[in-house]
């Protein structure tokens, strides 16, 4: 008879190589990030197409950003907390549900004000799972893994915007904006059934729940990924169960959880910037709606390289000084687009450049949040963090659209924009980046 093993779990995971069963798990959070990563930027690849079937103007189309964007806020704020309470997956398939529903429902506006009312309800979903998807990444991975594996699931939102935008340049040659809206609702309810039966519940939410069935669904979590099982599981700690507000917010972790909310407040304004108005500003030099799109795409390439080469560069050069890096690389690369030539090649060069250090900037940050927080409070933490930072981001493409319809040229408008990501990286360089613990939790020291 084997000798029990009363060993953490959470603890074998992190010390032991990952498995080609947590690989293809994370590898569905990637697919996920990606279907959020083009249903967030449907609305902007559709937009030349709705000003011209609408005829309306830039102030109105920025509103629109915004709404798709404050309902992206409320889902990670309202939503995404459930995670921490009801399980990841589960609210992973409500989200995808959520999102289907109000990508059908756009095809049936007939008015910026309808439109702007389904692209909350879409962002309601949007928000919702790409606050849980990077918890799930960061617990599945080991820790020599775990920064590469966030960093691996928020390049899949580059990829959509990749994949997505090309199929949407071939939609947009022979049907109309609607047709950008089928697409996302048709893949987000292919992908209902790869989350039921392919993506495995996590372990730091089933040693939270503590239950009856968790150990022996901690075991078959264990067992496909080939680690050792246990015959014991550590106690439940009391907080986990709740996943509330005041325990991302108490004494010790208070200041780290305001710091890198900040950042990511101010970083997404810059980003979004970028992300929301691209296809527009291309547009509006003269170009196609499809080449609006091919560079929107271009961009979103060199995000697929800039988030992957942080990932894998992170633990060789240190987390905090690539991210430091990238976010000083978006301002500069934000104001060069802005100040652009129209030909086309020059564009599509810039974006690419661009789309390498706005999507490192993001990876980054999702890396410093799932160090920030511990696993029982990961998904609270990262809704928190990401849904404040949805909402400040629903001002940028409502502010700059002013700035632009002001009568603000579109150089002098991206210098503007460009400050934000400047302030976030000096946020950054006076805040500690905390180092992973092989038994589940973040070291209060410092890392780089």
């Amino acid at each position: 008879m084997s000798a029990p093993n009363t060993e953490d779990p959470r603890a074998i995971i992190l010390s032991s190589p990952m498995s080609p069963y947590q690989s293809r798990a994370v590898a569905i959070t990637v697919t996920l990030c990606a279907l959020d990563g083009f249903n967030v930027l449907s609305v902007t690849l559709a937009s030349p197409g709705i000003v011209h079937a609408w005829g309306v103007g830039k102030g109105a189309l920025g509103l629109v950003f915004a709404m798709s964007l404050v309902g992206m806020a409320a889902g990670s704020l309202m939503i995404s907390p459930l995670a921490d309470v009801l399980g990841r997956r589960k609210v992973i398939l409500l989200s995808l549900l959520v999102m289907a529903f109000g990508l059908l429902a756009s095809i049936t506006a007939h008015s910026m004000a309808a439109l702007a009312l389904w692209r909350v309800i879409t962002g309601l979903g949007i928000g919702a799972m790409i606050s849980v998807i990077y918890p799930l990444a960061a617990e599945y991975a080991n820790a020599h893994r775990r920064d590469f594996a966030v960093a691996l699931t928020a390049v899949g939102y580059p990829i959509g915007g990749v994949v997505g935008g090309l199929i949407v340049a071939v939609l947009l040659l022979h049907f109309d904006w609607r047709s950008v809206f089928i697409f996302g609702a048709v893949v987000a309810v292919l992908m209902t059934p790869v989350v039921y039966l392919g993506l495995p519940e996590s372990v730091p939410y089933l040693l939270a729940r503590g239950d009856h069935r968790a150990l022996e669904q901690v075991n078959s979590f264990l067992r496909r990924s080939k680690l050792r099982e246990v015959t014991a599981l550590p106690a439940a700690n009391p907080t986990s169960r709740r996943g509330q507000l005041n325990e991302i917010l108490r004494p010790g972790l208070r200041g780290l959880t305001l710091q890198v909310t900040f950042i990511n407040l101010l970083y997404v304004m810059s980003v979004y910037y970028m992300l929301s108005w691209i296809p527009q500003m291309v547009s509006d030099l003269g170009f196609s709606a499809s080449q609006a799109a091919r560079i929107s795409v271009t961009a979103n390439l060199g995000g697929v390289v800039g988030g992957a080469a942080l990932g894998w560069a992170a633990y060789r050069l240190g987390l905090k000084r690539l991210v430091l890096l990238s976010f000083t690389g978006t301002a500069v690369m934000t104001t060069l687009f802005g100040f652009a030539s129209a030909t086309l090649p020059l564009l599509t060069l810039v974006a690419a450049i661009a789309g390498v250090f706005l999507f490192a900037g993001m990876s980054g940050i999702y890396a410093v949040v799932a160090r920030t927080f511990e696993a029982q409070t990961r998904a609270t933490g990262t809704g928190f963090v990401v849904g404040v930072g949805r909402a400040s981001s629903a001002l940028a493409p409502a502010i700059s659209g002013y700035l632009l319809v002001s009568g603000l040229s579109r150089g002098q408008v991206s210098v503007v924009m460009a400050i934000p990501a400047l302030l976030a990286a000096g946020i950054l360089l006076i805040m500690p980046v905390r180092e992973i613990r092989t038994d589940g939790s973040v070291a209060q020291g410092v890392g780089n």
